[in-house]
């Protein structure tokens, strides 16, 4: 990792896409995110608004008809609606995560027909490499996929996967070779939610983001043409981490909207709230608390943002950047929204009031895509094999 002082810079053009999507985050989505919470029913919607202005998979390149947006614009997209609704930014954040193994070792016909519609809004990815017995260890996964004269047979399940039985394309990582070496015996398809004999389990009930639907992959021999591999037999986890590099940065994004949306309602009720005839914000113990909200969400942002330029260069220290974005801004965003209820007392612990949503969204930042354990292994890895 060498010092570097440019590491990202804000164009004319992010700020402009910033007002863009907060513009549709706050018209269009923003109203319906109490209900899409309350009725853990799957933000429809936001999807058609998010598709209608082109920011529900802006990271496909434009040879896909994609808007070919960068890491850092990607990033943008998805804090900006995490702002107002933590469910609402998985779309454009699991269509990335989905397809981002295409992107890194796909062929150009795998890439052609599947990002292609991605990038049109008529179908969504998502990303299958979780088992209930293969979490954080993920090279002990027991999904098996076997060759057959003209392609593979796919058996086992998937769980924790987001976005299932919503998205019409899914990445899977199955094992190919059950003898071969611990690591290098998995390889990754593209299976169809179409394909005979794929299904999915019933949603989970969920602490938070609730309006994204959670639910296990089961596969019972589905037969997967053998131009549904992605890459090379044999390197489907090294793919798996590889993309996981680039999209950890996103739930770092995530992370800085939940917390930024918290910060902003917390700001607006201590401006108009009165106790012992005085507003809330004018005691000093309050805004030092509001004080250290910002501070630290804007420490979080800046390390987003740093490692998406990493991202979008794929920089030999994005591993560490990506595990390190992820881990701060997610803890950020837990303390944030745990003192914008604070802040706001008896009421913050209520559904009248927003910030309780956000503090249970923002404890899946801690989790998912590696909980932050696994984070800072990786960071540690990073900084001793220098």
């Amino acid at each position: 990792m060498n010092p570097d002082f440019d590491v990202y810079r804000l164009s004319e053009d992010h700020d402009a896409l910033r007002d863009a999507v907060r513009n549709v985050a706050e018209g269009k989505i923003a109203p319906y995110a109490a209900e899409v919470d309350a009725n853990a029913a799957f933000p429809q919607s936001a999807y058609d608004a998010l598709v209608a202005s082109d920011f529900h998979a802006p990271h496909v390149p434009e040879e896909y008809d994609g808007v070919g947006a960068d890491a850092l614009a990607t990033c943008i997209v998805i804090e900006e609606v995490a702002r107002v609704c933590a469910s609402s930014s998985l779309i454009p954040a699991v269509n990335k995560l989905g397809s981002m193994p295409l992107l890194l070792a796909g062929s150009d016909e795998l890439k052609a027909k599947y990002l292609t519609p991605l990038a049109a809004g008529t179908s969504s990815f998502s990303y299958g490499l979780s088992e209930r017995e293969a979490g954080s260890d993920t090279a002990s996964m027991r999904c098996r996929a076997t060759e057959t004269s003209d392609g593979w047979v796919l058996n086992g399940q998937k769980s924790w996967i987001t976005n299932a039985g919503v998205s019409d394309f899914y990445t899977v990582l199955a094992v190919t070779d059950p003898d071969g070496d611990r690591g290098s015996n998995v390889s990754a398809f593209v299976v169809e939610k179409s394909d005979p004999g794929f299904t999915f389990g019933a949603p989970e009930k969920k602490l938070g983001i609730k309006g994204s639907p959670t639910r296990d992959l089961i596969f019972d021999d589905v037969h997967l043409p053998a131009d549904r591999m992605v890459g090379e037999r044999g390197h489907g986890l090294k793919i798996a981490l590889r993309t996981l590099d680039h999209t950890r940065v996103t739930i770092g994004a995530q992370a800085v909207g939940i917390a930024q949306g918290a910060l902003d309602f917390s700001l607006g009720y201590v401006q108009e709230r009165k106790q012992f005839g005085r507003h809330l914000a004018d005691f000093q113990g309050l805004q030092f608390m509001l004080a250290d909200m910002a501070m630290k969400l804007e420490a979080a942002r800046q390390l987003v943002y740093a490692a998406a330029a990493r991202s979008e260069r794929d920089d030999r220290d994005l591993p560490f950047f990506g595990a390190a974005a992820k881990c701060f801004a997610s803890d950020v965003a837990m303390q944030v929204t745990t003192d914008a209820v604070q802040l706001l007392g008896g009421y913050g612990y209520t559904q009248d009031f927003p910030v309780e949503r956000m503090m249970r969204d923002a404890k899946i930042t801690q989790i998912y895509e590696g909980t932050n354990q696994i984070q800072r292994v990786v960071m540690a890895r990073q900084l001793l094999s220098r």
